[in-house]
């Protein structure tokens, strides 16, 4: 079993840069993917950034560029640096992991005003 705890969400000016962070425990050394999905009001829930099992990075093509993922493999967490925000970047961030399941963190809200 593994959990997911985000943090670092917030509302910012169109422009601006947050940084969220995805914590991992229980059985964490299991996880083969892991990364980050989003989902605005009214639209389906959408992969944003993420780790593949083979060690590349996938990103959204409106992230391209602006927001980076990264990870601390010590620490068990992985990171979304989001720069040049956008209003449309507004959305509540979803961490997420793999290993023989899914699990999904709680969420955190990103708001970016224009």
């Amino acid at each position: 079993q593994v959990q997911l705890v985000e943090s670092g969400g917030g509302l910012v000016q169109a422009g601006g840069s947050l940084r969220l962070s995805c914590a991992a425990s229980g059985s964490s050394f299991s996880i083969r993917v892991m990364g980050w999905y989003r989902q605005a009001p009214g639209k389906q829930r959408e992969p944003v950034a993420t780790f593949t099992t083979v060690g590349s990075i996938n990103y959204l093509d409106s992230v391209k560029g602006r927001f980076t993922i990264s990870r601390d493999n010590a620490k068990n967490t992985v990171y979304l640096q989001m720069n040049s925000l956008k209003p449309e970047d507004t959305a509540v961030y979803y961490c997420f992991a793999v290993d023989s399941k899914s699990y999904w963190g709680q969420g955190t809200q990103v708001t970016v005003s224009s």
